[in-house]
């Protein structure tokens, strides 16, 4: 995927509502604190693939950048400007790569598929919702790619859209995702939250969990609330790379986050001001999207892979601000009268 003038121009539309407000890098909390080099080192892994004309000689000149934490922030705060668009407080969120037990066949205790993309279905295409598909309709295809012990850790793989498949063998199989069925994500906390099941207060995707497993069959009926589907493929990555974001590299553990394109273009660096229990202030590049994330101020923050990392991102729900990092030239072009 590059990202293309077309996709600018229709990000500059998207914009028309939005404000904007150019800062200086002074208004952003523990600006100095931060460390810049594994920002400059997670924007690296995508920059090449902005060709927009305000980009290319950024990313021409980010090659040549010394490897160093003063020559990072220098590049930065040389090259660019903190824009905040739209209206604070944000919502941060938390995903993460799970590692979850699996098989390459259907046995007793592996009973619950995930499924490649079917031939047939195409980008934009509305297909089956997940109640229909999982009534079965993809049985005999050969569309298995492994098969899962549980039908909860299934969706939540769904959310995530990638994982780590331990084999009986012991080897492991990276899935990322391929596909999805079209319908409109839909969050299944708010359907327990609306029966009176979980409260919001005690909500996050542990609580959730723990109540499908409960009661296993109204469960089922509840996962079915949220009508998409996500279809997987097989990714060749080695253990010590990260998940393959939107822009179709591997992302970084709390250096990537999943953003709105509307509002973000993917591969800005942004500037997250994360409150709650567990407050963080840090750079972090927009590499990857997700079907909940919606606006200006909304991005979901990747945690890495692994348990530790599902427990931090699963309670992650807090406000805070989120500023861009924009060529200078378009920073003021969205903020004419600054």
């Amino acid at each position: 995927m590059r990202v293309s003038l077309a996709a600018f121009f229709l990000w500059l539309g998207s914009l028309m509502a939005a404000p904007a407000q150019v800062l200086d890098f002074a208004e952003l909390p523990d600006w100095d604190a931060d460390n810049h080099l594994e920002a400059f080192e997670t924007f690296l892994k995508t920059c090449d693939m902005l060709d927009q004309p305000d980009w290319a000689p950024i990313c021409k000149l980010a090659a040549t950048v010394d490897p160093n934490p003063t020559a990072a922030r220098d590049f930065f705060e040389l090259l660019f400007r903190p824009v905040l668009l739209g209206h604070p407080p944000a919502l941060f969120t938390g995903y993460y790569e799970p590692v979850l037990q699996g098989s390459p066949v259907r046995t007793a205790r592996f009973q619950w598929p995930i499924y490649r993309r079917p031939p047939e279905l195409r980008d934009g295409m509305t297909w089956y919702d997940r109640a229909t598909i999982e009534s079965g309709i993809l049985r005999g295809r050969g569309l298995e790619i492994a098969w899962l012990d549980d039908p909860v850790d299934v969706f939540f793989l769904h959310i995530q859209g990638s994982g780590r498949i331990q084999m009986p063998d012991g080897t492991m199989l990276r899935v990322g995702y391929a596909g999805r069925n079209g319908h409109a994500y839909r969050s299944i906390g708010s359907v327990l939250v609306a029966r009176g099941a979980l409260s919001q207060h005690n909500l996050s995707a542990q609580s959730i969990a723990a109540w499908v497993r409960a009661n296993p069959q109204a469960g089922a009926q509840v996962l079915n609330q949220n009508p998409s589907y996500i279809f997987f493929r097989k990714l060749g990555l080695t253990d010590d790379q990260g998940p393959i974001g939107a822009m179709g590299r591997s992302i970084t553990a709390m250096r990537s986050v999943a953003v709105d394109p509307a509002f973000v273009p993917l591969g800005t660096p942004v500037w997250i001001e994360k409150s709650g229990a567990d407050p963080l202030n840090r750079l972090m590049i927009a590499q990857d999207t997700g079907g909940a994330i919606k606006g200006a101020q909304r991005a979901d923050i990747f945690f890495g892979s692994g348990h530790a990392a599902g427990l931090a991102a699963g309670t992650v729900k807090d406000g805070g601000r989120l500023v861009m990092l924009l060529p200078i030239d378009r920073a003021f072009a969205l903020a004419p009268d600054e």
